[in-house]
């Protein structure tokens, strides 16, 4: 492969004149005809076995060439790209110049990799959310672990309030007339809960166990049903059954229920360092999210659109992939969603930009600062991958190049960098 020429025709786009050599198309062509030979058919030949200087005879000289070319194209224009220090993102076309046995020639217009501007990256001012555990944090812990171990506990004394489980049935009525899905035997509905159209939970509290009576709502304007939305109704509820949510006391028998602790104060300890945990890494994620943006403010620069679909669609493949392992595929999402694919595809964009602008960002912080990840750092990546895909270390290296994961470990460093730099309150 020879690069005969690179010339810029606008931005991020340029033109690449590449020259394929004798030997290199002689081997794709012979390649195309092993592979081609076994479907043709030819007078006097068994059904494969025919000679390749008789099927160019007879379909002439250049009947393998157009397939050669398409072998040939990948590794051409990686080695052309390289030579002429350009990172290709798309080829939007390609054009054969001439071609014989000699060899061929193409050209090949190219969207590259931008270059920009990254200011301002050095310094960054945010501030650190709070870790301070409080009293309250503790104590809503707690509750919550009462609610997972509470118990229903029927109440037969007093009339429904905010807040109870109600055992009824229902019958919904417009204009008189039952309406479809607005009937229901022995529910059980929370007062409260907010599940039921406006009006509909308010209007039991007050109604004792074993009471039938009618309440009077209006279904919302903006109902999911044509049929219902903005019209009243009638609902004639029998409460069968009321029933409250009893929360275990807070001691120590409480505690050994719940925990391996044996006293409510080696409890709250061992809360309070857990709730210590959980608000260090929420504050050191949005840490990193604060530099992020503040990072992404500061790019400059034209970036092809090309980019971001092909984040885009690398997105939707690792979606599907994750659909996969829970028995499911992408296309049976969309039909349950009802969802297109170029909604889907909407769907991802910002988050795609997003990656795309960041990781342009970092590669230009590398270059600026000069960061290389070193040997060391490079083994430990291959062993965690190696661990991580439960594979040799060496298998992993001829898997992944060594060129992507130094770019991708100079990246992560060039994050750290900002970090380090950062002005964090």
């Amino acid at each position: 492969m020879n690069l005969v020429s690179s010339n810029k025709t606008e931005t991020n786009t340029y033109e690449l004149t590449v020259a394929v050599e004798k030997e290199v198309f002689a081997a794709a062509v012979s390649k195309v005809y092993k592979k081609q030979v076994k479907t043709i058919n030819v007078p006097g030949f068994r059904k494969g076995k025919a000679p390749r200087n008789i099927i160019e005879k007879m379909y002439g000289a250049d009947v393998f060439y157009d397939d050669a070319m398409q072998e040939c194209y990948p590794e051409a224009l990686e080695a052309a790209a390289k030579e002429a220090q350009l990172k290709l993102v798309s080829v939007t076309a390609l054009d054969v110049v001439e071609v014989s046995a000699e060899g061929f020639t193409f050209k090949a217009t190219c969207i590259v990799e931008p270059e920009i501007e990254v200011k301002n990256y050095k310094g960054i001012n945010i501030t650190k959310k709070s870790t301070e555990v409080t009293d309250e944090l503790i104590n809503e812990e707690i509750d919550k672990v009462r609610d997972r171990n509470s118990r229903m506990v029927t109440v037969e004394d007093r009339a429904a309030q905010m807040g109870d489980v109600t055992v009824i049935d229902f019958e919904g009525f417009v204009d008189g007339v039952a309406f479809e899905g607005g009937k229901a035997e022995n529910f059980n509905l929370e007062l409260g809960s907010g599940n039921f159209i406006p009006g509909f939970e308010e209007q039991l509290v007050g109604h004792n166990t074993d009471e039938e009576f009618s309440i009077n709502v209006k279904f919302p304007e903006e109902y999911h049903s044509d049929e219902l939305k903005g019209k009243d109704a009638e609902f004639k509820i029998t409460i069968h059954e009321i029933k409250v949510k009893e929360l275990p006391e807070v001691d120590d028998e409480f505690v050994k229920d719940v925990s391996d602790k044996d006293t409510l104060d080696e409890y709250k300890e061992e809360i309070k360092e857990n709730i210590a945990k959980r608000l260090e890494a929420e504050a050191e994620k949005d840490v990193d999210d604060q530099l992020v943006e503040k990072v992404l403010e500061n790019v400059e620069g034209e970036i092809p659109e090309a980019m971001y679909e092909n984040e885009v669609n690398t997105m939707l493949r690792e979606f599907d992939m994750r659909l996969r392992s829970q028995g499911m595929d992408l296309n049976t999402y969309m039909q349950y969603t009802g969802m297109a694919p170029d909604a889907v595809k909407e769907m991802y964009l910002p988050e795609a930009q997003r990656r795309v602008k960041m990781r342009l960002a970092l590669e230009k912080i590398v270059k600026l600062e000069s960061i290389t990840p070193t040997e060391e750092e490079i083994e430990a990546e291959y062993s965690r991958l190696a661990e991580a895909y439960q594979m040799e270390a060496d298998k992993v290296k001829e898997v992944l190049p060594l060129d992507a994961i130094t770019q991708d470990l100079a990246v992560e460093k060039a994050m750290k960098f900002v970090k380090d730099n950062a002005e964090i309150k």
